[in-house]
């Protein structure tokens, strides 16, 4: 094992790792070593020269405003609360983190999947299904392009579980429990959620919270920051909000609150925010890949055995202090699905209220709020 450095927690930038390096064994020993110094230190990462088209990732940005410049009738046509599966388009304010109205729209989409669900199955399973999407006359080509940028991430998405056992020393197979069908399932077997959001410029006077502090669930998260602005922010162990600016042929890759589980917190899940453009900008745009893992897997169940030297390791990052995310606590206790769907419950009560009535009730006694809430 190549020895990394003792490395605080209190990082002040975002390491950038080049895929290129991968293409020779030199380089590939160089990339695992600082993938495994950014699992453990910092929880974030950005990942340029990756294998997605180029054409894909600017075709997509290019979409971005068009899809937000429908019609409001047309974007409220296939609004979330039609959908099971929570896809679809939710307005500007729909949704609260800890206690601030987030100030972005929004449409969730997901990778292609035919619902398995039946009758007396565990509700956690409706989750995974058809998305929405907006009629192709109204935006040409955009389906089509989104679907082959997601099948690419996705891809992407698993041969980066393999590099990551390969920086914490284990066989990839002992990965293979999280997924269906093994670490690199063939399409259609497992679903991966995505988002394209746009913050507005905040108005004088008013929050700048475009999403306040969270962490991620699942194992991995492919951000495209779709525009120029600056916005989202990485808080490190002090307590300490560091940017993560755009940059362009980028992801901005980081840590699930399920991947920290599994790993004993060898990964970290890292909390960050994002800011809303100041006065008089434009909108800020982001495309959110989230990498799913099984449904019925209750991740506490299945935490990964590594060497001494390897879990050791974390103990130069320091103590973990105070940050401003608390959710996705139940990870290690329920199936991930449940735990999801409890995410997605909180967020959009009005989808539950449609389509998951007695867990509506569960968590919204006195009837339906006015925005949702994860925390």
């Amino acid at each position: 094992m190549s020895q990394d450095p003792p490395k605080s927690g209190n990082f002040s930038s975002i390491p950038i790792l080049d895929w290129s390096l991968l293409s020779t064994p030199e380089g590939r020993t160089e990339f695992i070593k600082q993938l495994r110094h950014a699992l453990i230190y910092v929880g974030f990462l950005y990942l340029a020269n990756p294998p997605v088209a180029r054409e894909d990732m600017d075709a997509l940005i290019e979409y971005t405003p068009r899809l937000f410049d429908l019609p409001q009738e047309e974007k409220e046509s296939i609004r979330m609360a039609n959908s099971p599966h929570f896809f679809g388009y939710s307005h500007l304010g729909a949704e609260i983190t800890k206690g601030k109205t987030d100030q972005r729209e929004q449409f969730d989409f997901g990778t292609p999947y035919e619902s398995q669900w039946k009758p007396g199955d565990p509700e956690y399973l409706r989750l995974w299904g058809p998305a929405q999407w907006p009629k192709e006359e109204l935006i040409t080509g955009f389906k089509d392009t989104y679907l082959r940028y997601l099948s690419q991430v996705e891809q992407l998405s698993y041969e980066f579980i393999a590099l990551l056992a390969e920086a914490f020393e284990v066989s990839e197979e002992a990965l293979a429990p999280f997924f269906v069908g093994g670490t690199r399932p063939r399409p259609g077997l497992m679903q991966h959620r995505s988002k394209i959001v746009k913050y507005p410029a905040r108005k004088e006077g008013e929050s700048d919270q475009g999403v306040g502090p969270h962490f991620d669930g699942g194992f991995l998260t492919f951000l495209l920051q779709a525009s120029e602005h600056p916005g989202l922010q990485v808080q490190n162990l002090a307590g300490e909000w560091i940017d993560a600016p755009p940059i362009p042929g980028t992801f901005v890759v980081n840590i699930g609150k399920a991947l920290e589980t599994v790993t004993q917190g060898l990964a970290r899940a890292t909390s960050h925010r994002v800011l809303s453009p100041p006065p008089g900008s434009t909108p800020r745009y982001s495309i959110p890949f989230f990498q799913n893992i099984a449904q019925g897997i209750c991740v506490g169940n299945f935490v990964l055995d590594f060497k001494p030297e390897i879990l050791k390791l974390k103990d130069a990052r320091g103590q973990v202090g105070a940050v401003d995310s608390v959710n996705y606590a139940e990870y290690g206790q329920y199936p991930t699905g449940y735990v999801n769907l409890i995410g997605r419950v909180k967020s959009h009560p009005d989808v539950a209220e449609r389509h998951y009535p007695d867990m509506f009730k569960q968590f919204f006694p006195n009837g339906l709020p006015a925005q949702g809430s994860a925390y």
